[in-house]
């Protein structure tokens, strides 16, 4: 599984990084980076990530 971001519609509002710290994270300059090849165990989180996002920016690859 690979977390796709769109990054020509990410607003970096950061309710991703809410739901899986572990994989989303605001840098320094408040820029969202990702962690792109999670652990399969993360899949059901990053699943709510996705529908949770306002802007529709995330996506999950199998």
């Amino acid at each position: 599984m690979r977390v796709v971001v769109d990054w020509d519609v990410c607003e970096s509002n950061a309710i991703c990084v809410g739901l899986v710290p572990s994989v989303f994270e605001l840098d320094d300059n408040e820029y969202l980076s990702v962690e792109e090849e999670p652990d399969e165990s993360l899949r059901p989180d990053l699943e709510k990530a996705v529908r949770s996002c306002p802007k529709q920016a995330i996506k999950l690859v199998d």
